[in-house]
């Protein structure tokens, strides 16, 4: 008898171990609402230029706690984007949820500066290490699916530049999402577009001169005056994001 009540313990646990993580999906964008909008808002699938190297790109939305709800992709198949951008897009989604409050919020391009060697934050890009079991599960053939193996799980991970934003309701913060697949400062105009796209977009307060999680490009000399920079990327991104925040259509 003891014996018996031992193995059921036993499997009991590793049940439980195995189990899966409880989405809470409810009140964010399903599979088919996540790839109509990164598909309006990225160039080779008929939108208007992210100012950088207008790729296709990946986008994955995660609940408030961690777990992924949609993964999606703007090309005709799954190899139309950098593939490595999959798993990117899960922690930029990551990051942006886990360090973000319903009274502050924090875009991963705005914590580049801050994970920089003797700032404030260095070391936090490798706290919470991406969970390479779940992230690289399943068949490739499922990639940006509404089966993608990823949904359901906590990837984990945390990414430091531009393409993570929380997602807010009216209510406040609600998960993040992450788009990643081109420049990063242009993952991050994507992003943007793709948060206003669903509607996710009632950020009350950030870091940014805006009091939004914009991203800030204030480096100079390889320094930030605001302490959360991010440096520009070399192509027109920066005046995309001003476009794109006066509501404005860049071409």
């Amino acid at each position: 008898m003891k014996r018996s009540l031992s193995f059921l313990s036993l499997l009991l646990s590793c049940s439980l171990v195995a189990a899966p993580a409880l989405a809470d999906c409810r009140h964010l964008p399903d599979h088919a609402a996540l790839t109509a909008a990164l598909k309006a808002s990225v160039k080779p699938s008929g939108g208007v230029s992210n100012g950088g190297l207008d790729l296709n790109m990946w986008a994955t939305i995660v609940d408030r706690n961690g777990t992924v709800c949609a993964v999606a992709f703007s090309g005709d198949n799954y190899g139309d984007q950098w593939l490595g951008s999959r798993v990117i897009s899960a922690q930029k989604a990551n990051t942006a949820n886990a360090f973000s409050l319903n009274g502050l919020a924090l875009a991963t391009g705005n914590l580049f500066t801050a994970v920089q060697p003797g700032n404030s934050l260095f070391g936090l890009q490798a706290s919470n290490p991406v969970n390479a079991t779940a992230a690289y599960a399943g068949q490739a053939k499922q990639f940006g699916t509404a089966k993608d193996p990823m949904v359901g799980k906590r990837i984990g991970g945390v990414n430091v530049f531009g393409g993570g934003l929380g997602l807010y309701n009216a209510k406040g913060l609600e998960g993040g999402l992450g788009v990643s697949g081109d420049t990063s400062c242009a993952d991050h105009n994507v992003a943007w577009r793709v948060r206003q796209a669903l509607g996710l977009d009632k950020v009350t307060n950030g870091v940014s001169p805006n009091k939004d999680d914009g991203i800030i490009y204030d480096i100079a000399d390889g320094k930030s005056k605001s302490g959360f920079g991010h440096p520009t990327c070399g192509g027109k991104e920066a005046a995309v994001a001003v476009d794109i925040k006066a509501g404005s259509i860049a071409e």
